[in-house]
């Protein structure tokens, strides 16, 4: 076809070829009977079917086709007529990279010359390729255009790997890896990432060097994952595993048809190719078979491990052009979404095999997906007696979320207990050790004074919450989260709460000035923007909201960077009903930050996130959240002020208009500029007069203060005239006399708190309290009464940790981050947090951990 006609994408002919396993439906292993079936399947279709390397594998060819519909509808059609055709026989057809179980008898190899020269050549390469992948066949104008898309195409190729994973069991053992058909793949000379080449004349070259080097016997040995085919006009991607289910099929063909007609489009206009070095593409298909799309992938372009959402976005989007030519882009950015939200073939076996069946589960599950039928559902276990060995000696205090009064452990949890059990406490350990590594590979450190390069405390074991769970406690974070604007915006304005007796003047410590930075916001600014609310199960497993945070909540990054964490090292964890993806979080911060630009910032509004520097115990945050958000982050010495006091990044000379504040208020509005100028002054007229936002404003303090925490539900009344969905935790405001005497009669059963504290400092715990730490507390309290409240005792859930023996009940609460704006929405990035044993106090800067949150779907 001409090259003019290839830059019409959906005029563009492809082809799929399929590799399948035969398994003996009894036995569920892999048997060489292919030979047997050959003959009465060419009388269906001569040139449909084929013999591979080993007799337990054969291979289809589907019409070529410009339709993805019309090619969707051959790959049943010849799907069906295997499968008919092997159940005469008592067999099954398994579409994935590799099955569980292989007979003994299936280590043979295929009759023919060219087979029995590549087994007496390879050995052992031979004898172990027992894998199947899917080939596409993309029409191309000429060879050197083909060339031309595997330089092109080469730094995408690994997330369609990741997309496809199927092979995560060899001979019934778990590899470690979403696609261990790579693994076997890569030993043979000549596979692996593309080399560099110019044209066709180079590439016939380089073949023709290593058929004369004895490397390999034929020019069809050329492995690469994407080469020109030697008897098509065509390209062929071939990195990819074997699909169980068509739609996987599809969803590749449609991404290589867009690689395709990029490449040949770049070829065309004379674009130059892109330079990468070979050792980083092998890097990112490495990554890709270890993770699937459950860990992180190597983006080649961007040169960083970016999280499978990011990068399957990053690829439909710089193909989304040739998709829409094709009329392709529904169908496929529809069923690139769904791989995400399902995960890989590879963490859908897993699952099974973790559920019940074992590796015969796994088969049994793989040949109704290559047929197209559902595998009918397994019911949840019913709960049985906690584990011998991780729970063993398990005794909940109160509430545990994973594990009920009676010791048995709780529907939701079974899958996840029954994963640890079999990774056992050695596992975990070793995890751990991964775990470690990963987090120093990221930077993700939480320093304290005596310790500055000190790992953000995580424990592996993942916490659940339920979707309706969810979506309750959501619902109530965002009223609590209104409530507290309302207040805001009330008490800088008419303060009708203290007219009308809602909120006692003496539960505020301060009230605004004229001159105050609080008071010199724009009429309709939002001033509690992003807030972190922190809520607890009590002892009944209901949820109650224990503080607000509204100043600079922290909490984010750390929760995206536990999922990333904790799917890079633990892939074998997948919860049987998908988990809601965490990566979505800055897109929805970004989003509800840029709005709140000052209208003069037109329609590309500078964002950058303001930071007090590495000495932030949370710099990890900032720096990360900045990157997600694709922002600069900035110390106050990296912005200046120009003469007509516009907000400029010094660096760049870009103009800020809206700054995400992660550094204390005086500290930013003490600072200098690049050019030493003081920014109070500029920072706070530009802010008044409606050129800069500066987010969250300054004040915000003002409501967050815990002698406000019990007028919030009676003002969610006051209001909006709803009753509040979230219950609160009983608290008692010191500063009115009645309740200071309760209180210091109490107080050994209390727990006092400072109303402006934060991060657990000040905390007294009566239960846990000595007589002489009662008596100072007491003291204080009667010296300074308004400055304390005091709540009582909550029971609060507790959760399996790993102690590095076992697993042991320790307290958690779980910080929820609510974005108000436009859509007022919580973000799917919760932050659970673990107090250390025999303590309520979870605050990392106390000792205090955190958990990844999966919210279930």
């Amino acid at each position: 076809m001409a090259a003019e006609q290839a830059l019409t994408a959906g005029d563009v002919v492809l082809g799929v070829e399929e590799e399948f396993h035969l398994v003996d439906l009894e036995s569920r292993c892999a048997v060489p009977r292919v030979p047997e079936m050959l003959d009465e399947l060419a009388a269906l279709d001569a040139d449909a079917f084929a013999a591979e390397l080993k007799p337990s594998i054969i291979e289809t060819n589907s019409d070529p086709t410009p339709s993805l519909t019309d090619l969707r509808a051959d790959l049943v059609r010849l799907r069906r007529m295997l499968s008919s055709l092997a159940q005469e026989r008592g067999l099954g057809v398994v579409g994935a990279g590799s099955v569980p179980l292989v007979d003994a008898s299936a280590g043979g190899i295929t009759e023919s010359p060219r087979y029995q020269r590549m087994r007496d050549e390879y050995q052992m390469l031979a004898f172990e390729q027992q894998i199947c992948g899917t080939q596409v066949h993309v029409d191309v104008p000429d060879r050197d255009a083909a060339v031309a898309v595997m330089q092109h195409s080469a730094p995408w190729l690994p997330v369609l790997l990741a997309m496809s994973a199927s092979s995560p069991f060899w001979k019934s053992e778990d590899t470690g890896y979403a696609s261990s058909r790579t693994l076997a793949w890569h030993r043979w000379p000549t596979a692996g990432p593309p080399a560099p080449l110019r044209d066709a004349a180079d590439y016939d070259a380089l073949i023709e060097d290593l058929v004369r080097s004895g490397t390999m016997s034929d020019p069809g040995m050329v492995y690469f994952d994407m080469r020109p085919s030697a008897h098509q006009q065509t390209v062929e991607l071939r990195i990819c595993d074997a699909s169980p289910t068509v739609d996987g099929v599809v969803l590749i063909a449609g991404l290589a048809r867009a690689l395709t007609v990029h490449g040949v489009r770049a070829h065309t206009l004379g674009r130059p190719q892109p330079q990468y070095r070979p050792e980083l593409l092998r890097a990112a298909s490495w990554r890709a078979a270890r993770s699937g799309l459950e860990g992180d992938l190597v983006d080649v372009t961007g040169r960083e491990l970016v999280p499978p959402s990011r990068a399957v976005r990053l690829l439909l989007d710089h193909l989304r052009e040739d998709l829409e030519d094709a009329g392709d882009w529904d169908v496929v950015s529809e069923l690139a979404l769904e791989a995400l939200a399902r995960g890989s073939s590879a963490a859908r076996q897993r699952q099974r095999a973790n559920r019940g069946g074992g590796m015969e589960g796994v088969v049994d599950m793989l040949v109704a997906e290559t047929l197209g039928e559902q595998e009918p559902e397994l019911e949840m276990p019913v709960p049985q007696a906690v584990a011998p060995v991780m729970l063993g000696d398990y005794r909940p205090p109160s509430y545990d979320e994973a594990v009920d009064a009676d010791g048995h452990v709780r529907p939701t949890y079974a899958w996840l207990v029954s994963n640890l059990e079999r990774l056992g406490p050695a596992g975990l350990l070793a995890h751990e050790k991964s775990r470690d590594a990963e987090q120093r590979a990221r930077s993700m450190f939480f320093p304290q004074p005596d310790e500055p390069e000190r790992l953000f405390p995580l424990d592996l074991v993942p916490r659940l919450i339920t979707g309706h769970d969810w979506e309750a406690l959501s619902a109530g974070l965002v009223q609590r989260a209104r409530t507290l604007e309302a207040l805001l915006q009330d008490l800088h304005g008419e303060r009708a709460c203290l007219r009308d007796g809602i909120l006692p003047r003496s539960a505020l410590r301060w009230l605004p000035e004229p001159g105050d930075a609080s008071s010199m916001l724009p009429p309709g600014s939002t001033r509690a923007l992003i807030s972190g609310l922190d809520v607890v199960c009590d002892g009944e497993g209901r949820w109650k909201v224990l503080e607000d945070n509204l100043r600079i909540p922290s909490g984010i990054a750390y929760a995206m960077a536990d999922r990333r964490v904790v799917r890079s090292v633990l892939p074998e964890l997948q919860a049987p009903e998908g988990v809601v993806d965490s990566d979505e979080g800055p897109a929805l911060l970004r989003a509800a930050l840029l709005s709140c630009a000052p209208a003069a910032a037109g329609d590309s509004p500078g964002l950058v996130v303001l930071t007090e520097g590495p000495d932030d115990s949370a710099y990890f945050e900032h720096a990360m959240l900045a990157e997600e958000m694709g922002v600069p982050v900035l110390e106050p010495s990296g912005l200046r002020i120009t003469d007509d006091g516009t907000i400029t990044v010094a660096v760049s000379g870009q103009r800020v208009d809206v700054a995400y504040r992660r550094i204390d208020e005086e500290k930013l509005y003490a600072a200098l500029d690049a050019d030493g100028r003081g920014l109070r002054d500029p920072l706070q007229a530009a802010v008044r007069e409606n050129r800069f936002a500066l987010l969250n404003p300054p004040g915000n303090g003002l409501v967050d203060d815990k002698a406000v925490y019990p007028y919030v539900r009676p003002l969610t009344e006051y209001y909006f005239g709803e009753k509040a969905l979230l219950d609160d935790v009983h608290t008692y405001a010191c500063g009115e006399p009645d309740q200071l005497a309760h209180v210091l009669e109490h107080l050994h059963e209390l727990v006092l708190k400072p109303v402006d504290g934060y991060g657990g400092a000040g905390i007294v715990i009566g239960r846990d309290a000595s007589a002489t730490e009662l008596e100072e507390a007491a003291a204080d309290l009667r010296a300074n009464p308004a400055s304390y409240v005091a709540q009582e005792t909550v029971e609060i859930s507790t959760h399996p940790t790993f102690t590095g023996v076992d697993l042991a009940p320790r307290v958690v609460d779980l910080r929820a981050f609510v974005v108000l704006g436009d859509d007022p929405t919580v973000l799917p990035t919760p932050l659970t947090r673990v107090a250390p044993p025999n303590s309520l106090v979870v605050n990392s800067s106390r000792g205090g951990g955190s958990k990844d949150t999966w919210i279930l779907r």
